[in-house]
């Protein structure tokens, strides 16, 4: 058989393609197929390098027999059928929307990788999850009055939390249909709605509103700052995802109404309440509710107090969408709309209770430490004597300030035991926190000069000591009367009821600015004072506070007391915290001086500067105080039942035309009535040492000297009964070291007399001028003005125990005062020292038949006219109503105007 070998055959040459025919075989002829052509064939492996269907075993292309191509080299043959069949041609609407599907695949896909990335960058700038906690909410300190009624909230939120099963249930629902319509589904970021906000916003082409859920808003104001940025976005995001996993849905709702801004310095919504209704959260209504919740969005604009018509309108969107949201009916959302307590908006105005919630705030840290939790305190605040206060000091201030140039004033008062019961600090407390009743520290002028008098009554003075009101100078220093008229010769009673500088004066020098010091501190003065001569004019600065308490000894007995306004702090729970204590100072004033004390001070407000005070039916006392040009006028006075004091004057120091004695006495008259309307008068009382033990030292008559015990080298003391002054056999319980009182018939203690602690609280060593013999136990006679006198007739310092020395008594004489008389022979009593008004100088008289005060005229005694009536100093003039037998306390309101 012949071979022909075509060029086809070659290595490298090209095959015939199948599709082209091959020439057609004559007829009855046998066609032959070519080598290297197939019907339907498959590609080989180009890379064998032989040709298309060739095995290099001259078999025709074909593998060998039992042998299988190798795979991969052989193609399926195609049909006739389906070789003829033409190919389908797809449409390009279904190509575009395939290839849109697609590229929004790849581009999600990206976006979510993105998306991935930022949430991972910018949550690994956060804290590990582990430490991620509530923060502690500031706490609150509620204040309330003393029958329980809330003077305010502070602290930083201004208001307690409430929890969520506490509020009436339409206000959260008013929160979640404003605020957050899907809070109750949404696991912490809403993405409906932040299609929705993004959908509106590129409509509008500008952000329409925010897309934080509430969640995130609690996210954001616990753990992150306000700035607008994307990175705290993400990690709000991330934040709220992690509160949604930890807290339930009222867990996160209550966070969020008990932080959020209200406007008006008010955080949640216990506070919003209590400052835009004077409610609590609990009682809200659903108008008040809505109305709240409408301010969110912009708390200064939208709040009553500074917008009220907006603050309606807010609301009623508030009320529509909770309509929507199913929360309430139509019907009921219109009827909040037109409740009449809605129709206008009021507010509650912070009044004059706010300074003593200011007060209170600040003592308690020295009462209880740091304040970690809400604690609720308990005042002594009696509600209604406070808005009293409040009313007649600023109509007072209304009235009279434009005339007579003030515009502030301030008032204290309390019981006798130092309870505070009201406290105004200023006229208004919208324009001014500044509290003038603690705070300032102002002259008290004249209302200083009782603890003058008092350092005199305790060295020896009595009420009927007489004294030169005349001008002076004492080391550059010389007081003037406001007046500039002067009295002559005039009781220390007279003295202190006109208010005479020049008397003051005197005896402050006389007794030493030091002792008048320490007669006021120890009397409840706490401000830091220096001791100079004018200390008796009322120069040295204190509040009205102090003074205030300073008086309340002369209306209980002699008991000093420290100002209290908390009785009790209790936390949320009722653990009590605090709780007040009857401790106090003890007795600080000796009950005979308290007696010429009220004697006096009761006189001020009969017939002296202090008339203006008046009460009907209580016994009173007081005294009136003007500071230098006016700028300051006081007036403090007490019942038995109550100590008030008042200031008026200006912030800024200017003069004014007031005086103690004119709008601070009418203010004070005007709130004691109302405060003690409805109560029993009492008479003050005088004080007394009744049911007590009192250790007096044992002084020797002999010599003056305080008797030493050689056993222990301490002054030796006696021991008497505190209401009879008489003495009592006395033991030391050995297990307590009381010393107690026995009744030596029967050797049992005494009862009705308290014993002495080891301290001696129950009876301070306040010194009587009582002094007792060494031999007899009994006390010595005292004589006039309580200046004991020994054996031999040498006066005692009644304070000291010691001789009076001739320094003493000559700078008594100097000073126009009987600290160490002589004695007159035909009556046994001291002589009284007086001023020839016409001579100037000073001549001892007798003073028996002038013991209510005698002076000479040209050398020779006066006789009293009436009551002890004094004739007037030649140098003021004569006028017939002076020669009234029943006018000596008129005589001195003519001399002064009252």
């Amino acid at each position: 058989m012949d071979f022909r070998i075509s060029a086809d055959d070659r290595v490298g040459g090209q095959p015939q393609r199948a599709s082209k025919p091959q020439a057609r075989a004559g007829k009855g002829q046998r066609v032959e197929p070519s080598l290297g052509q197939a019907v339907g064939g498959f590609v080989d492996d180009e890379r064998s390098g032989g040709p298309i269907g060739g095995s290099g075993n001259g078999s025709g292309g074909k593998p060998p027999r039992g042998k299988k191509p190798p795979r991969g080299e052989k193609q399926p043959r195609r049909g006739k059928a389906e070789a003829a069949r033409p190919k389908k041609r797809r449409s390009r609407s279904g190509g575009f929307l395939m290839g849109l599907l697609w590229w929004g695949f790849v581009a999600c896909l990206w976006g979510g990788l993105a998306a991935i990335a930022v949430i991972v960058y910018y949550g690994a700038q956060l804290p590990s999850s582990n430490s991620w906690a509530i923060p502690d909410r500031p706490p609150n300190i509620r204040i309330l009055a003393a029958d329980g009624s809330l003077i305010s909230n502070r602290g930083q939120t201004g208001g307690e939390a409430v929890t969520f099963r506490e509020l009436p249930q339409f206000v959260p629902a008013a929160f979640i249909a404003s605020e957050d319509r899907r809070f109750m589904t949404h696991f912490g970021v809403d993405p409906i709605g932040l299609m929705a906000v993004a959908v509106e916003s590129i409509q509008a082409r500008g952000v329409t509103r925010g897309a934080s859920t509430i969640t995130q808003q609690v996210a954001k104001n616990l753990f992150l700052t306000p700035d607008q940025t994307l990175g705290r976005k993400v990690q709000e995001a991330i934040l709220a995802v992690w509160l949604e996993q930890n807290f339930t849905k009222e867990e996160i709702l209550e966070l969020y109404m008990n932080r959020v801004y209200f406007g008006a310095g008010a955080t949640g919504i216990e506070a919003a309440a209590q400052t835009y209704f004077g409610v609590s959260a609990r009682n809200l209504s659903l108008g008040q509710a809505a109305m709240l919740v409408g301010i969110l969005p912009a708390p200064s604009a939208y709040n009553p107090k500074a917008n009220p018509q907006r603050a309606i309108e807010r609301q009623r969107l508030v009320l529509n969408a909770m309509a929507q949201e199913g929360y309430i009916t139509r019907e009921e959302a219109n009827a909040a709309q037109i409740d009449p307590d809605q129709s206008s908006v009021r507010t509650v105005v912070a009044g004059s209770e706010s300074y003593v919630a200011d007060w209170v705030e600040s003592l308690m840290t020295s009462y209880i430490g740091e304040i970690g939790d809400d604690v609720v305190v308990q005042t002594t605040i009696d509600w209604k004597m406070q808005k009293d206060a409040e009313f007649i000091v600023r109509e007072a201030v209304a009235n009279e300030g434009a005339n007579r140039g003030f515009s502030q004033g301030a008032l204290v008062a309390m019981d006798v035991d130092g309870t505070v019961r009201a406290m105004v600090g200023g006229v208004d407390y919208q324009a001014s926190q500044f509290n003038r009743a603690v705070t300032a520290k102002r002259q008290p002028g004249s209302t200083f000069k009782p603890f003058v008098y008092m350092a005199a009554m305790e060295k020896g003075y009595t009420p009927d000591t007489l004294a030169e009101d005349a001008q002076f100078e004492y080391n550059g220093w010389s007081p003037r009367n406001s007046t500039g008229k002067y009295a002559g010769t005039v009781t220390l009673r007279q003295g202190l009821a006109y208010s005479l500088n020049t008397i003051a004066g005197r005896l402050a020098i006389d007794v030493t600015p030091q002792a008048v010091i320490d007669v006021a501190t120890r009397m409840g003065i706490s401000s830091a004072m220096t001791p100079v001569p004018s200390i008796a004019l009322g120069t040295q600065e204190v509040n009205l506070l102090e003074l205030t308490s300073a008086y309340a000894p002369f209306a209980n007995g002699g008991m000093g007391v420290i100002p209290n306004v908390i009785t009790k702090i209790e936390d949320v729970k009722g653990n009590v915290l605090y709780e007040a204590s009857d401790a106090g100072p003890g007795r600080v004033i000796d009950p005979n001086v308290l007696a010429e004390m009220n004697d006096m001070l009761e006189t001020a407000v009969e017939v002296g500067t202090g008339r203006g005070a008046q009460i009907g039916g209580w016994d009173m006392g007081g005294k009136t105080g003007t500071s230098q040009e006016s700028r300051d006028a006081l007036f403090v006075g007490y019942t038995s039942a109550m100590v008030t004091g008042v200031w008026l004057g200006n912030d800024d120091n200017k003069g004014t035309r007031l005086s103690g004695g004119n709008v601070p006495a009418s203010i004070w008259s005007q709130f004691m009535t109302k405060a003690l309307e409805g109560r029993s008068p009492t008479p003050i009382p005088g004080g007394s040492y009744q049911g007590q033990l009192v250790a007096q030292q044992l002084i020797d008559p002999n010599t003056g000297q305080p008797v030493i015990d050689p056993a222990t080298g301490q002054p030796q003391v006696q021991y008497v009964d505190g209401g009879t002054g008489q003495p009592v056999q006395t033991v030391t319980d050995p297990a307590t070291g009381q010393v107690i009182a026995i009744d030596p018939a029967t050797g049992q203690p005494m009862q009705g007399l308290q014993p002495i602690t080891p301290e001696g609280n129950t009876n301070p060593p306040i010194q009587t001028g009582q002094m007792f013999d060494q031999t007899t136990g009994m006390p010595v006679d005292q004589g006039f003005g309580q200046t004991a006198y020994d054996g031999q007739g040498q006066a005692i310092d009644p304070v000291t125990g010691f001789p009076l020395q001739q320094q003493q008594q000559q700078q008594g004489l100097e000073n126009g005062f009987d600290n160490s008389a002589p004695i007159d022979p035909e009556t046994g009593m001291p002589m009284t020292l007086v001023v020839d008004p016409a001579t100037g100088q000073q001549v001892w008289v007798p003073s028996a038949p002038a013991s209510q005060g005698q002076q000479m005229q040209q050398g020779q005694p006066i006789q009293p006219q009436g009551n002890g009536q004094f004739a007037p100093p030649a140098d003021m003039g004569q006028q017939p109503n002076y020669q009234n037998q029943n006018s000596q306390r008129t005589l001195m309101d003519l001399l002064f105007g009252g």
